[in-house]
């Protein structure tokens, strides 16, 4: 192993735990900074340095960083709802500023930024791939982690113009094994095993597994240009694809009765409100992520592609290897 740390922010997380595991298979000493109280199944058994840091304490993060070469920033809030929504602020927000801050003082060589798709407008009328030109144009639809994706990517580019080596990437929706949260993107396939999808909403997203998106993480590392982005996205399916895809593969039934954009969306903020004043737990969507899917997250990963060689499997993959882990692993850590 070389002597040098790099250093992973996030590192229990679905997307962070994937690029330790790509780090480790390159040989490299990874120093893994951990949110206190985080669940840390995803590192169990990895040689890995831990380092239990808040990433808005500064002078915490700027001594975890020290020695380290590069610096890969996931730590984020990936929630749709959440009772308290002061917290995605600042986790995501205050979190990028602090932790960017220390690496600028610690002179880390290079930094990897986890933005978002989240962070890229769409395409208009809901036509066509957007890509890392697009303005951003959701404020309409953006729910908290939207707004703070936009908000800490910017930020990010502060830093990259006032002379910090960073380079972005913006993953799309990821899928794959380990997702013990589990995010709101495994809540879809979870929700389809458990046959809890009643019907098809319209609309579709941009998907990428999450280990290619890892190994896209450590190419933005070595091949990035500094202050740019990187779509690291591979299909664009329809919900209904998307759905009929997971029955496919788990041989489960495919929802076939289709909702109605309005229709949908009123389901969704109706269970938005149940969760605000009744049940305060996470509703199966909200209204704004409703409307946001509704218009077609599709992206281009072209320029990731051409310039970081991104590569991708098929999303059948994908969506198998997701589902094993789900019905295996997934259910030995819920006991």
């Amino acid at each position: 192993m070389s002597e040098v740390a790099v250093a992973v922010t996030g590192a229990t997380g679905f997307i962070g735990s994937a690029v330790v595991r790509k780090l480790l298979e390159q040989k490299r000493t990874v120093r893994c900074l951990v949110e206190p109280g985080a669940n840390a199944a995803n590192l169990d058994g990895l040689p890995v340095e831990r380092v239990s840091v808040d990433v808005t304490d500064f002078p915490g993060m700027k001594r975890a960083l020290e020695g380290c070469s590069s610096l890969f920033h996931l730590a984020a809030i990936y929630k749709t709802w959440l009772r308290d929504e002061e917290i995605i602020h600042r986790v995501n927000v205050e979190g990028t500023t602090a932790t960017l801050l220390a690496a600028q003082h610690a002179k880390v060589k290079r930094v990897v930024y986890t933005s978002s798709i989240a962070a890229i407008g769409l395409a208009s009328g809901g036509r066509g791939l957007a890509d890392e030109s697009t303005k951003f144009n959701l404020f309409d639809v953006a729910n908290p982690y939207i707004l703070t994706k936009w908000q800490s990517e910017r930020i990010a580019m502060r830093f990259a113009e006032s002379g910090l080596p960073v380079v972005i990437v913006n993953p799309a929706f990821p899928f794959g094994p380990r997702d013990i949260a589990p995010t709101p993107t495994g809540g879809i396939i979870l929700a389809l095993l458990r046959r809890q999808v009643p019907a098809v909403t319209p609309g579709g997203i941009c998907t990428i597994d999450v280990d290619d998106c890892a190994e896209a993480h450590l190419l933005a590392e070595e091949r990035g240009r500094v202050g740019e982005r990187y779509i690291l996205g591979n299909d664009n399916v329809t919900m209904k694809e998307l759905f009929e895809i997971t029955a496919k593969v788990a041989n489960v039934p495919c929802p076939k009765l289709p909702m109605p954009g309005v229709l949908a969306a009123g389901v969704a903020l109706g269970m938005e409100l149940w969760a605000d004043h009744v049940s305060h737990k996470e509703p199966p969507a909200t209204y704004r992520s409703m409307r946001y899917t509704q218009r077609n997250a599709f992206f281009s990963n072209a320029k990731a592609k051409r310039e970081l060689g991104l590569r991708t499997r098929p999303l059948e993959e994908t969506i198998a290897r997701a589902v094993e882990w789900f019905r295996g692993d997934f259910q030995k850590l819920r006991g």
